[in-house]
């Protein structure tokens, strides 16, 4: 019985899980982390600079521009040297060329940097969406297993089967649970390192001025 019950208890404390953060967020009830779902950036989060022309917007059709874009939106590549890309970049421009070029660059950053942000964002809320489902299951097979020890003549190999399975299920489930918790802070992670170097850029048009 013991046992059991250490079982429902583990049941009992993983559903608090994504109902804490989806209180903390306040908005899409499927979503769990303590951070506020934002599934789109705007520009002005990010970028405190001029405004941006509508040439900046054809980023992708200039090859040195696209590939720096590539580059630095990975975030495997440390940030210190994302922004030493960019001021070599920038150092190697013409002065005519200075400001359409980084103009494209924020807007190539922004672009590729916010898509990457929302795929994380809808990968959240499924996977949370999965969590809840497994969270009933869970609760239904505790149920279950409880009812059959409470009968006179249950088949103790078969109680211990059920319960060594719930045990098992349960530890999957809290794993998934605390990976969530990582996974809550990469779009946070994403928009600081977009802020980052939009602030890279703004800060070498401003030198050049």
């Amino acid at each position: 019985m013991q046992r059991m019950s250490l079982v429902c208890s583990l049941v009992a404390a993983a559903m608090l899980v994504p109902s804490v953060g989806a209180m903390a967020a306040n908005s899409d009830p499927d979503w769990p982390c303590m951070q506020r779902k934002v599934p789109q950036l705007s520009l002005g989060q990010v970028w405190n600079g001029p405004d941006l022309p509508p040439a900046a917007k054809d980023w992708s059709q200039d090859l040195s521009v696209s590939a720096l874009v590539e580059e630095v939106a990975a975030r495997r590549l440390p940030i210190a040297d994302a922004q030493k890309k960019i001021r070599d970049f920038a150092a190697s421009l013409p002065a005519e060329q200075l400001a359409p070029k980084m103009a494209m660059l924020v807007q190539g950053m922004f672009d590729r940097m916010d898509a990457e942000r929302s795929h994380v964002v809808s990968g959240i809320s499924r996977y949370a969406h999965k969590q809840l489902e497994m969270a009933a299951e869970l609760r239904k097979e505790a149920s279950d297993v409880d009812a059959l020890r409470a009968k006179p003549d249950a088949d103790q190999d078969e109680v211990e089967r059920r319960t060594d399975q719930l045990n098992f299920a349960t530890r999957i489930f809290n794993e998934r649970a605390q990976s969530l918790t990582y996974v809550c802070d990469v779009p946070t992670i994403i928009e600081q390192r977009l802020y980052q170097l939009s602030k890279t850029v703004s800060e070498m048009l401003a030198a050049a001025k």
